[in-house]
């Protein structure tokens, strides 16, 4: 018997009728990332070795050691040197100070738990396993979860000219001895999908192919969970503490993968299919080349063995992720860091208990057969600051200074293990990332180099689902979900340490929906930021290396200061330190505490008028003898107008996805090296997009401008122009004073755009809006800004002019029915099925990318929708809620906020027919609605036109 149980003493609610079955992704609403007791006692310590040798965040490279066979530690002995020992604390992020002891106990064995592993197999060879083909479509580079799964999966798409190079033996990285847990429940709705196409390749499709037994030890391909409370989790764990615990999740069917005998299966089965597999060849270059336009492409990789000519790489390289990224001129953001586990003795009664995930202690307990592994994330891990190129199949010695923390958590989860022995340590290097996400796709640096790292010790249990993903990339372009890799501050170390620092220490922090990151932040700021903002109280977000507004405090400023490693590495902790504070006060799943102060925000804005600084956008410019060819081809609406003219748009890929929605404005030639209005030959088109996702679109449009070899150049112009926006019914009456043009609706009407003077500086003002209300944009350069902003500012304070957020701006848009990309839009997602049917030339004769795809679906009908649902009931929402239509699930809640005109929760969430139909508007009107959150269904209306100003009206100008 298998199973995984989270343990968490911070959720709020235990249903008094008792054991109460959690549906996903309801449950993943409640959950975030709670703790899972997963089946068969491993988790998500996929990639772990050992590493020893005390080390600094600048130490030196741990030392490589032989497994060796010594005496077992007693966990006493650890516990009474805990008590012993002068503490010094070492406060993790989430939670008070814990105790931290010098203290080193006597050493244990160091060796995986697993009677198998690929290192014993056959003799040591110096040579390549087979000889090197001279070509191949695909070069796979790394042999362990995410190499092998690739590699299969492409071979499965018909690709038999791949070739997987691995430098010593399969898995002999970081996955020979991961934990191997595959659970069911991860924090997003495509985690989930990911890790149910692991489990079906594990479970059932490399059996049915080979005939062989992968290891995979459970059976249930559901996501089935309970939330228990502390007595009915004693019954089910009798060893467990349940005194303070308000509940636990229990996952009773999640299984766990044999390391060796999962990737030796999916080696054969590629093998099979055509694929080449050779061990022991290192890479030693990657040979990259310019093709007639100046494009970087990759042309071959090198090895001690023989050069392979391919126009692909995969980077499945783990903690050498790096290292090879380097060799094609690649910036890889990853870093690595020692991560360990211990496996103690046998322990009496722990048979058949479930895995357990402690949160609050950042601990996990796994199911060893009689024993239990110990693991968990700490604040003060060690860098591997020089990765080792020949490290194979090793282990190192254990830091008991810095591992020692985990054992107070698990003795109060386990109170046995006080006096049960160690009997080995697993120490090694991991790699992990600034958004704790994988790295994936093609490097924006290099064409044809594509990314699958950097997989935070998940590597096994989303290895089949992102190498699926990873697959199809390469063979079709794009992957069937939502899977970005950013490029935005990819070669700063600073922020790629310090971030990935911050994702490792709070991996098991409950994700709570206003968190903000403490490390890597003040990098890119726009001009109001300090000589303006700050000081008002204006509490920033960070959105890829960004400083944004997030709202507006009323009790001053509230600067974000040096990250202090949360007082790990003898760095001070920041005392009363006002903007972590402001986020501390936001942890919670109820509205929080500032929810009037950003009610205050939207209501002066549909009332009066409220000032936005959206700088942080990215602004492009799409100019060239080819760019209303480019254009026509990549915006699904026609641009193509006069000069002057706005679009809102879409961007799709080959199979209707939407990749972007942005504006598009008609611009007439300036002058040489203006931000604002640049010279250029034939035609040109100004793009603004959504800062988070500007990178997105920047590789994006480049690859498509690539591949179809136009005469056009992309310019980014996203730091030189800031970007402000005027919106509510007192606009035109400010901007009028401000602005040296006539604002009315027939010299300024909406979706247009001019140069114009404001304040004595030329600035491109834009009839546009976000929030539903009649506004403009303007686009300041840079020099400019802060002159403008105080112009504004001084007319608007007469009439009630606010500052306002990205809070309000989430919260106003919800409320108009505008979409958000990545939320409401993924590239999984199409304009038909997003309710933006609008933004497509479908009438006109114009080709555009997707445009077949989407005539295909409006010829068959669309199978789910995306559809507004509102609740009287005041109660917050997040996303990830289920959708309950005539007692059947139909969907989830993608986006979700209050919308303080209306005075009702908001949620948008695309909707499916059970049955199998086409989901009509008749559908969606026909339906009784239900929205679970957190166990608790209410009722809800289903809206096909926004609730808020549903005939357009305001935007207009028609108050």
């Amino acid at each position: 018997m298998f199973a995984a149980l989270a343990v968490f003493a911070f959720w709020h609610r235990v249903s008094p009728a008792g054991c109460e079955p959690l549906l996903a992704p309801a449950g993943l609403s409640a959950l975030r990332r709670a703790l899972i007791w997963g089946e068969n006692g491993a988790e998500e310590e996929e990639e772990e070795e050992s590493i020893g040798g005390r080390q600094a965040p600048h130490g030196h490279r741990g030392t490589e050691r032989h497994s060796e066979q010594v005496s077992p530690v007693d966990m006493s002995y650890i516990s009474c040197a805990l008590r012993a020992a002068a503490p010094r604390r070492l406060p993790a992020p989430w939670r008070s100070p814990r105790p931290f002891s010098s203290t080193a106990g006597p050493p244990a064995e160091k060796n995986v738990p697993y009677q198998k592993t690929l290192k014993e197999e056959g003799a040591r060879i110096t040579g390549p396993s087979r000889p090197l083909p001279p070509s191949a479509e695909v070069v796979v580079v790394g042999g362990g979860s995410l190499g092998c799964q690739t590699t299969y999966h492409l071979a499965k798409l018909g690709v038999t000219s791949v070739v997987l190079l691995e430098r010593d033996r399969l898995t002999s990285g970081t996955t020979w001895h991961t934990a191997g847990l595959l659970w069911q429940l991860r924090p997003s709705d495509v985690e989930v999908e990911l890790l149910a196409h692991t489990r079906d390749v594990v479970s059932r499709e490399l059996p049915a192919e080979t005939g062989l037994h992968t290891g995979w030890l459970g059976k249930v391909y559901g996501v089935e969970s309970y939330v228990l409370s502390p007595a009915q989790t004693k019954e089910l764990y009798p060893l467990m503490n349940v005194t303070d615990l308000y509940g636990t999740l229990y996952v009773p069917k999640d299984g766990t993968m044999d390391p060796a005998g999962t990737c030796s299966t999916l080696a054969r089965a590629a093998a099979a299919r055509g694929a080449t597999i050779i061990e022991n060849c290192p890479v030693t270059g990657i040979q990259v080349r310019a093709d007639d336009f100046g494009v970087k492409r990759v042309h071959a990789v090198e090895t001690a063995h023989g050069t392979i000519q391919t126009p692909c790489v995969v980077n499945c390289a783990g903690v050498w992720a790096r290292a090879l990224g380097q060799l094609a001129g690649v910036h890889v953001p990853l870093v690595a860091m020692h991560h360990a586990y211990v496996v103690t003795e046998r322990i009496e009664g722990i048979q058949n208990m479930p895995n357990v995930r402690d949160h609050d202690a950042s601990v996990y307990l796994r199911l060893q057969g009689d024993a239990l592994s110990v693991g968990g994330y700490e604040s003060n891990p060690i860098f591997w600051e020089e990765v080792s190129e020949k490290f194979a199949f090793g282990l190192f010695d254990l830091d008991w200074d810095v591992f020692t923390q985990h054992i107070e958590g698990a003795i109060n989860r386990v109170p046995v293990l006080e006096k049960t022995g160690i009997k080995s340590t697993v120490c090694g290097p991991e790699s992990f990332t600034a958004d704790h996400k994988p790295l994936m796709g093609e490097a924006p640096e290099v064409r044809g180099f594509f990314l699958g790292c950097g997989f935070n010790s998940a590597g096994m249990m989303l290895g089949g689902g992102c190498g699926r993903e990873l697959a199809h990339w390469i063979v079709h372009g794009r992957p069937e979900k939502d899977m970005r890799f950013h490029q935005s501050l990819t070669d700063n170390n600073r922020w790629i340490r310090e971030r990935s620092h911050e994702s490792y220490a709070k991996n098991y922090s409950v994700v709570f929906p206003h968190d903000e990151p403490l490390a890597g932040r003040n990098m890119r700021k726009d001009p109001l930021h300090e000589q303006e903002l700050l000081r008002q109280g204006c509490v920033f977000q960070e959105r890829h290396g960004w400083e944004r507004p997030g709202w507006f405090s009323p009790k001053g400023a509230a600067p974000v200061l040096d990250y202090d490693y949360y007082g790990a590495y003898s760095q001070e902790r920041h005392k009363d330190y006002a903007y972590n504070q402001l986020l501390a006060d936001e942890y919670t799943f109820d509205f929080p505490p500032h929810h009037d102060t950003i009610k205050n925000e939207c209501l002066t804005c549909r009332n009066a008028l409220a000032l936005f600084d959206m700088s942080y956008f990215g602004k492009f410019y799409l100019v060239g003898p080819e760019a209303t060819k480019a254009a026509n081809w990549l915006f699904t609406a026609d641009v193509s107008k006069e000069p002057g003219s706005t679009v809102y748009t879409c961007m799709l890929n080959k199979r209707g996805g939407v990749e972007s929605d942005l504006t598009v404005s008609r611009i007439s030639p300036g002058e040489p090296g203006s931000p604002l209005a640049p010279a250029f030959q034939g035609d040109g088109y100004y793009l603004a997009i959504g800062g988070a996702v500007a990178q997105h679109n920047w590789s994006h449009i480049t690859a498509v401008l690539q591949d179809m070899k136009l005469q056009c150049q992309l310019i980014d112009c996203s730091e030189e122009l800031g970007m402000m926006s005027l919106q509510g019914p007192l606009s035109r009456a400010v901007l009028q004073e401000v602005l040296d043009t006539d604002l009315s609706n027939e010299a300024f009407p909406f979706s247009t755009h001019k140069l114009v003077k404001a304040a004595g500086c030329t600035v491109r003002a834009m009839r546009l809006s976000f929030v539903g209300e009649m506004g403009w944009e303007l686009h300041v350069p840079r020099a400019d800004c802060v002159r403008v902003y105080r112009a504004v500012m001084e007319a608007g304070a007469r009439h009630g002019i606010t500052n306002a957020g990205y809070r309000a701006i989430d919260s106003l848009s919800i409320e108009k029915g505008y979409r958000h990309w990545h939320a409401d839009l993924r590239p999984d997602d199409t304009p038909l099925e997003a309710g933006l049917a609008f933004t497509c030339k479908l009438k006109s004769s114009i080709p555009f990318l997707g445009r077949e795809a989407v005539e295909a679906q409006k010829s068959s009908g669309i199978f789910r929708r995306l559809v507004c649902f509102t609740t009287d009931e005041k109660v917050p929402m997040f996303g990830l809620e289920a959708i309950w239509r005539d007692g059947q699930v139909v969907g989830h809640i993608r986006r979700a906020d209050f919308g303080f005109a209306i005075d009702k929760t908001i949620a948008y969430g695309y909707i499916r027919d059970p049955a199998g139909g086409p989901v009509s508007l008749d559908f969606v009107k026909s339906g009784s609605y239900q929205l679970e959150r957190m166990g608790v269904s209410y009722p809800a209306r289903a809206h096909t036109k926004s609730p808020f100003d549903p005939e357009n009206k305001r935007v207009k100008g028609i108050y």
